[in-house]
């Protein structure tokens, strides 16, 4: 059976000290904690496309490491943003360009990779301007999440302060960023996260403050990216969103399902895909078993799911059957302090 592991991100303010590195047991549906990587406020990790590098969210910028075989892993350097500290990372399909996405400063920046999987230059940075419209929080640009179109002529900016998705053209010979055009969201909607489907014709925005998933159809042929708004689903079964926020969202790995969570109703929501339209289809919302699941992430199996509980300090798991629309809960919790984001590996 082939053998992966499992890194959690998290932040180093109390016990925690960096980097959790979790061994997978794909057929009972656990993990276990072989070590922990020293590193401060690793709040988000993203796996290079090649699969053999991780890179980080540091207090200093960003870190990279060398996955070795066995998944252990080596720093290899650490690089400023020249900012404050980031939120989320991605990266370019040939791991050229490593994307950093700042919440608390609304700074776009993209950064050099090198070959040997370090962090070069700052190649472009961006600041975004304009005001929100919910004044106790979301007053100014808060960028959380930057994703590339499946054709990767264009980066995906999600702003949620002011319920914005930035859409940059990429110059790929120098890593420039151009803004083409502008997704405007619904009002106080705060978007968080964008995924788009594998065929690529479909992009999945997650909101919130509102609590639902909007669903686009994508379509990168003409001078300009085109959005068409084709679904809006909620991502809770209530009506009443105070206190309620959504926060992870995940494909499972057959691409049938879509995930996510909501802290506040604490709760995982399952969606099946409709495979001709993209649109979506709201099959269970059930609980965690732990407060505010900031990410959630899926068995290479698609069988267990994984909930990182950032509230409760806790890490939940789960065996699901889409069938049945059944979650439940596969052993105890494992105690790790506020966890905040998770990555799979094939070793």
């Amino acid at each position: 059976m082939d053998k992966y592991i499992a890194y959690v991100g998290t932040y180093t303010h109390g016990s925690s000290v960096g980097i959790h590195i979790f061994d997978m047991d794909i057929e009972k549906g656990r993990i276990s904690e072989r070590k922990v990587v020293p590193i401060n406020n690793p709040s988000d990790v993203a796996l290079s496309s090649s699969g053999k590098y991780l890179y980080s969210i540091a207090d200093e910028g960003v870190e990279a490491f060398e996955i070795k075989e066995d998944g252990d892993l080596r720093p290899i350097n650490t690089t400023s943003i020249e900012g404050m500290r980031g939120c989320h990372l991605s990266t370019d399909s040939s791991d050229r360009f490593l994307f950093v996405s700042g919440y608390h400063d609304g700074k776009v920046t993209v950064m050099e990779l090198l070959e040997n999987g370090g962090v070069g230059k700052i190649l472009d940075g961006i600041f975004h301007k304009g005001l929100g419209s919910v004044a106790e929080r979301n007053f100014r640009p808060h960028i959380s999440c930057a994703t590339l179109t499946p054709d990767e002529k264009y980066l995906c900016v999600v702003d949620l302060g002011v319920d914005h998705v930035n859409l940059y053209r990429l110059n790929k010979m120098t890593g420039k960023l151009s803004l083409v055009d502008i997704l405007r969201c619904e009002l106080e909607s705060a978007p968080r996260h964008i995924l788009f489907s594998r065929d690529g014709k479909y992009a999945y925005l997650l909101c919130e403050l509102k609590n639902y998933v909007t669903v686009y159809k994508y379509n990168g042929s003409g001078r300009v990216p085109v959005f068409e708004k084709i679904q809006t689903i909620s991502t809770i079964d209530s009506d009443d969103l105070s206190g309620c926020a959504a926060a992870a969202m995940k494909f499972t790995n057959d691409g049938e399902h879509l995930l996510c969570s909501n802290a506040g109703d604490d709760s995982i929501c399952a969606f099946r895909i409709n495979k001709n339209g993209g649109t979506l289809s709201r099959r269970f919302v059930l609980p965690v078993g732990g407060e505010y699941p900031k990410d959630i992430d899926i068995f290479p199996d698609d069988k267990h799911l994984i909930s990182l509980n950032h509230e409760t300090n806790n890490i939940t798991l789960f065996s699901v059957d889409y069938n049945k629309n059944t979650l439940i809960m596969n052993g105890p919790p494992i105690n790790i302090e506020t966890p905040n984001s998770i990555v799979i590996k094939k070793l």
